[in-house]
């Protein structure tokens, strides 16, 4: 997958999570929702302007932006897990446990 088709999904996954339509981030960012759909599908990249706009918009940094940590497959991903979970005092254990119990159940 090339960077610009990358970069536009998670502007719409992070967009999406922010409950905002296209026509709403457009409005915010000063460009039509037509170049917004263009960005988000892949086929345009953003200039520097319109990307600071976006992360202003969506209150996201540049790091978190372009971070793919959690494109790993699932195997790696929880031996990640489970090394931060090791860490953890038994509080912060008993709270993560019932958060993935309660996504268990959406």
């Amino acid at each position: 997958m090339d960077i610009k088709k990358q970069l536009g999904e998670k502007i719409k996954r992070v967009r999406k999570t922010r409950n905002l339509t296209q026509e709403q981030l457009a409005e915010k960012i000063d460009i039509s929702a037509r170049n917004l759909s263009g960005i988000e599908l892949g086929y345009y990249f953003p200039k520097a302007e319109t990307l600071e706009k976006i992360l202003k918009a969506l209150n996201i940094s540049l790091e978190e932006m372009f971070s793919n940590d959690h494109l790993k497959d699932k195997s790696e991903l929880i031996k990640e897990i489970n090394l931060y979970l090791n860490n953890f005092n038994q509080n912060k254990i008993e709270y993560i446990y019932k958060i993935v119990k309660f996504l268990n159940f959406e």
